[in-house]
């Protein structure tokens, strides 16, 4: 997440993440579940304009278009204002994060200020990319600068981790290891970027669903995610490709063949490995280098089935 203040303005640049591990530990007495996932944000962003206001109002305005879909002429990223079908899914009112996270801070820290909030979304929904926790994050950093609040990180963390398990992770930068819930968060230091190809399928996932149909391994079936830190501080692209993981994979296979079609046309056209992100739809593959990851993801558009663009991992 990046932040930019000028005058009354703060612009914040929201990642989409990838889950490059994701593994299943224990199912907890609260429903939720015990993790252990490493996920890396990528160059893949949404953007949050907030400007402040002269009265107390909160007023949200989201500014969507297509990412990657079909023949797009090479136009992976958003034309503002443009309203594709994709992004119909998108929260339009008050029941969109960045409005509950910005009014939940509003509460706590007990301001009376108002804000208006431009979202401007690249990041395909409903693909287990995190961008709702993403903008959450970076309406929670936003407001805290708008309104010179001086909140800390660690405070706006856990006051994110009330919105999603996932929002506190985009208060770091670079790749982190995220344990418990998702909520205990450790940066991993010194792994190269990567290239890959993301493509969401045209039908989404329940995380809910995905979750509930999932099993959790005994001790001895779970995978570790040391093996694909060190092939990844080593730069071992094959060892890499051998050791990106997620359990929820499965599952989300069972509940819909767009799963296993995704992954084996990032096989077929060109990737050396490819995994579903979180609890999906959207898939990606590992690529040599950005020209071959901009190749796939031409031929993948070409298709017109799936959002999809090359991207890279962040450090």
């Amino acid at each position: 997440m990046r932040l930019v203040r000028t005058g009354s303005t703060v612009t914040a640049s929201a990642p989409a993440k990838l889950n490059l591990f994701f593994e299943l530990l224990n199912r907890r007495a609260d429903g939720f579940h015990e993790v252990a996932t490493l996920v890396s944000p990528i160059n893949l962003t949404d953007s949050l304009i907030s400007k402040e206001r002269n009265d107390t109002s909160i007023v949200f305005d989201c500014k969507t278009g297509e990412v990657g879909r079909g023949n797009t002429g090479g136009k992976d990223l958003l034309e503002a204002g443009s309203a594709g079908e994709e992004w119909s899914d998108v929260p339009r009112g008050r029941e969109n994060l960045v409005v509950r996270a910005v009014e939940l801070l509003r509460e706590r820290s007990g301001t009376e200020r108002g804000a208006t909030l431009t979202l401007v979304k690249r990041i395909p929904s409903q693909a287990g990319l995190g961008g709702g926790s993403s903008d959450a994050a970076a309406a929670l950093a936003s407001a805290n600068l708008l309104w010179n609040l001086g909140w800390s990180r660690e405070r706006l963390m856990d006051l994110g981790a009330e919105l999603g398990s996932d929002v506190p992770l985009f208060f770091h930068e670079g790749p982190v290891l995220c344990t418990g819930r998702g909520e205990q968060i450790k940066p991993i230091d010194g792994l190269r970027d990567w290239h890959f190809v993301i493509a969401k399928p045209p039908v989404g996932l329940s995380t809910v669903d995905v979750y509930r149909a999932s099993r959790v391994p005994p001790p001895e079936e779970r995978r570790s995610h040391e093996s694909l830190i060190q092939a990844m501080r080593c730069g071992n692209a094959d060892a890499v490709g051998r050791e990106l993981f997620n359990r929820l994979e499965e599952p989300a296979k069972g509940m819909s063949d767009w799963i296993d079609r995704t992954l084996d046309e990032l096989i077929r056209q060109g990737c050396s490995a490819a995994r579903m992100t979180g609890s999906g739809a959207c898939c990606f593959g590992l690529c040599r280098n950005q020209r071959h990851a901009a190749i796939v993801a031409r031929r993948m558009r070409a298709l017109g089935l799936y959002q999809c663009q090359a991207v890279q991992t962040e450090h």
